[in-house]
């Protein structure tokens, strides 16, 4: 298998799907749905559809009802971005190697066109429904979309995260603020993949610690590439972290014990994986390129 090769056409797919499920850009809210695409069409590497995919796929899953959730995933997990960025929080100036949404559209539509996002992956998700006639996989996926997204999820995370900002914290809250904000994302791709292909609720529960751990690994990863990288490599501010002075793995442990964090994590990963009966190469390789990236 040539691992580079199948990325590109798997994050060709993700792209296709992504851009087919967006809103129209028309009528008095014309200027919200451009401030939306802008963001969803800033590229990207896509992770969170290509491994909600690739469980589907590892599950044996077929057909077209995979798609809505692939677009939804990638909505949700692009509001968080648009969010992040804004003055309140990170006050970014480029993200993904361009202005970000509320540099070019400003901080009200920054706010609308992040928020309209997070619902419009719902409604997305909901259209499922009329795509199979398999309605309790759907409303399994959309309850796990739910709870990965909100106060116990990603957006606590994110609030724990911003609570803390500038603070000391100590490693129990930086482990919640990574298992909430990153790691809770990446469950909700994996689980709902294995939820919508027909996976039993043991196979369900590995595939959430697989995405656990492999959310840690990547969360590390980033820390240690925002003192190690440059803003051109990274397409985003390098050294952001320090600038809003946010402890991370690095600043509690160097970056020697951080990427042997990364390793471990990774490895975790990997193992609950194999402990499978189903395979899926490409997926065991994107995990670990996932804790090996260099952007």
């Amino acid at each position: 298998m040539n691992f580079k090769e199948e990325l590109q056409q798997r994050t060709a797919y993700a792209e296709e799907v992504i851009r087919k499920w967006l809103p129209e850009e028309e009528g008095f809210a014309l200027t919200m749905a451009q401030a939306m695409n802008y963001s969803m069409c800033a590229g990207g590497k896509r992770l969170r559809p290509i491994l909600l995919l690739e469980t589907f796929r590892l599950f044996g899953g077929e057909g077209e009802v995979v798609e809505p959730f692939m677009a939804g995933i990638e909505m949700i997990h692009t509001h968080s971005l648009i969010h992040d960025d804004l003055p309140a929080i990170d006050n970014d100036d480029y993200r993904r190697g361009r202005l970000t949404t509320h540099k070019v559209y400003g901080e009200a539509m920054g706010v609308l066109s992040g928020v309209s996002l997070l619902n419009y992956a719902y409604e997305t998700m909901l259209r499922a429904f009329s795509m199979t006639e398999d309605s309790v996989h759907v409303i399994r996926a959309l309850q796990i979309m739910a709870d990965r997204t909100g106060i116990y999820g990603m957006l606590g995370g994110q609030s724990v995260d911003v609570e803390n900002d500038g603070k000391p914290i100590d490693k129990a809250t930086l482990d919640y603020i990574y298992e909430h904000k990153t790691s809770a994302l990446l469950e909700a791709s994996m689980m709902t993949g294995a939820v919508l292909a027909g996976a039993d609720e043991e196979q369900t529960k590995l595939i959430g610690e697989a995405a656990s751990a492999i959310g840690l690994a990547f969360q590390i990863q980033d820390d240690i590439l925002d003192v190690t990288c440059t803003s051109e490599e990274l397409g985003k501010p390098a050294h952001s972290d320090e600038k809003n002075n946010k402890v991370t793995y690095v600043t509690l442990f160097g970056i020697e014990e951080a990427s042997a964090q990364v390793k471990k994590f990774s490895e975790k990963a990997v193992e609950i994986l194999d402990r499978l009966n189903n395979k899926n190469e490409f997926l065991e390789a994107l995990v670990r390129e996932m804790a090996e990236r260099r952007k």
